[in-house]
């Protein structure tokens, strides 16, 4: 996966213990996939956190995509 820009997602040692946040803000990477999965209605999404925009959400899914760990296994026939 070519990774994009992810110019919204930061990363502060000094803010919510260095985890991935949204725009410097204390929402964490990982509370927007949360939420994403508890509101799966993007506009009650956006109720719920008024200060999230469509780019961030789009951003963290991205970065989450590119940080897990895909690996292709081969399968053996017996």
């Amino acid at each position: 996966m070519a990774m994009t820009n992810l110019d919204r997602i930061t990363i502060d040692p000094t803010k919510m213990n260095g985890q991935p946040c949204i725009r410097g803000m204390r929402l964490t990477v990982r509370r927007v996939l949360e939420a994403l999965a508890i509101y799966p209605d993007r506009r009650e999404l956006m109720r719920e956190y008024p200060e999230l925009e469509e780019e961030d959400i789009r951003q963290a899914l991205t970065y989450a995509a590119a940080h897990l760990d895909d690996k292709v296994l081969e399968i053996h026939s017996v």
